[in-house]
C-alpha cells in the first residue's frame, strides 16, 4: 500500500506540473470571458468505466482557483455506464475552462488504468490469485497509476527500487549465485521482502533452499507452473510473469500461483472518453 502522505505529496506536485505545462504564463483564451462570469456544468463519461482520480481532479481545481466548487456523484472504484454524470461544478468561468483539460487528463488516464485492471481481475475472480502491477508505469505517473490499479481491484507490486528486493538474472550473475544474492539482501535490509526471478525448476529449488519470500516464475510453461506450486507447497509465494495477457491469464491463474504480474495494467492503458459541458 502506498503511504498516504507520500501519495498526497506526489498528487500535489504532479498536478502542479500538469498545470504548468498546460497554462504556461497564462490562459489567453480564457481571458476572452468576463472575469465576473459565473458558470455551472458537469462532466460525463461517454463509455463504461471504473472511476479513479477524484482527488487529482479536486487538486487541479483547487490549484487553479480555490473558489471553484465541485460536487461528486461517484467515488473512486465505482463502475459507471455511458452518459453518467461524474461531477458537477460551479464558479468563475475562466477558472473552470482553464482547469478543464488538466482535470480531464487525470481522470481519463487514471480511470483508464482502473478500468483495464477491473476487466482482468474479473476474469480470475474464481481463483485465489492476485494480479500485480509492475514498474512499467507512464513516466511521472508512478504513484497515481498504482493508486488507480487498486481502484480496479488489482494490487501493487513494488512502489519503486527502494521498498523491496527483486533479484533478477543480471543481479544473480553479478552476485555469483541465487543463494549469495539472497544472503546479501538479508544483510543489506533485514525485513524487506526478497523476491527472486527464476527461469526453470532448478532455479526454483535454489531459491527455496535460500529462503526467498517470493519466487517469480519467468515464462514457465503451464505444466512447470503447476509443478512449481506442488514443489513449493506454501514455503514461498509464487508469482507468474512474462508476456501474460487476457488470452493466457485464466489458465495461468488456475495453476494455483499466488500472484500474476502484468505490465500492461499500467503501460498499455487507453484513456476513458469523458466530456465537460457548461450549462
Amino acid at each position: 500500500m502506498i503511504p498516504a502522505e507520500l501519495l498526497r505529496q506526489s498528487r500535489v506536485e504532479s498536478v502542479a506540473h500538469s498545470l504548468r505545462e498546460d497554462i504556461g504564463d497564462g490562459d489567453i483564451t480564457a481571458q476572452l470571458i468576463p472575469a465576473d462570469k459565473i458558470s455551472t456544468g458537469r462532466v460525463i463519461t461517454r463509455e463504461t468505466a471504473v472511476i479513479a482520480g477524484v482527488q487529482w481532479v479536486d487538486e487541479v481545481f483547487r490549484q487553479v482557483d480555490p473558489s471553484l466548487e465541485l460536487t461528486w456523484h461517484v467515488k473512486d472504484g465505482d463502475h459507471v455506464e455511458p452518459n453518467h454524470v461524474l461531477f458537477s461544478f460551479q464558479g468563475p468561468a475562466r477558472g473552470l475552462l482553464t482547469a478543464e483539460r488538466a482535470a480531464l487528463n487525470w481522470l481519463q488516464t487514471l480511470s483508464g488504468t482502473a478500468t483495464a485492471c477491473a476487466a482482468l481481475a474479473e476474469q480470475v475472480a474464481h481463483t485465489g490469485v492476485k494480479l500485480l502491477d509492475t514498474r512499467k508505469t507512464l513516466p511521472g505517473l508512478r504513484l497515481a497509476q498504482k493508486y488507480a490499479v487498486s481502484c480496479g481491484g488489482c494490487y501493487n507490486h513494488r512502489i519503486g527500487l527502494w521498498d523491496a528486493f527483486l533479484i533478477k538474472e543480471n543481479h544473480i550473475a553479478a552476485c555469483g549465485s541465487i543463494a549469495q544474492a539472497i544472503s546479501e539482501a538479508r544483510r543489506i535490509a533485514p525485513g524487506r521482502p526478497v523476491e527472486v526471478e527464476t527461469e526453470n525448476l532448478d532455479e526454483l529449488d535454489q531459491a527455496l533452499k535460500a529462503g526467498a519470500d517470493i519466487i517469480m516464475l519467468d515464462e514457465f510453461s503451464l505444466e512447470d507452473m503447476a509443478r512449481a506450486v506442488t514443489i513449493t507447497a506454501g514455503k514461498a509465494k509464487l508469482e507468474a510473469s512474462g508476456g501474460i495477457n487476457a488470452n493466457t491469464l485464466v489458465p495461468i491463474a488456475e495453476t494455483g500461483v499466488d500472484y500474476i504480474s502484468i505490465g500492461a495494467l499500467t503501460k498499455d492503458i487507453r484513456a476513458v472518453d469523458l466530456s465537460m459541458r457548461l450549462d
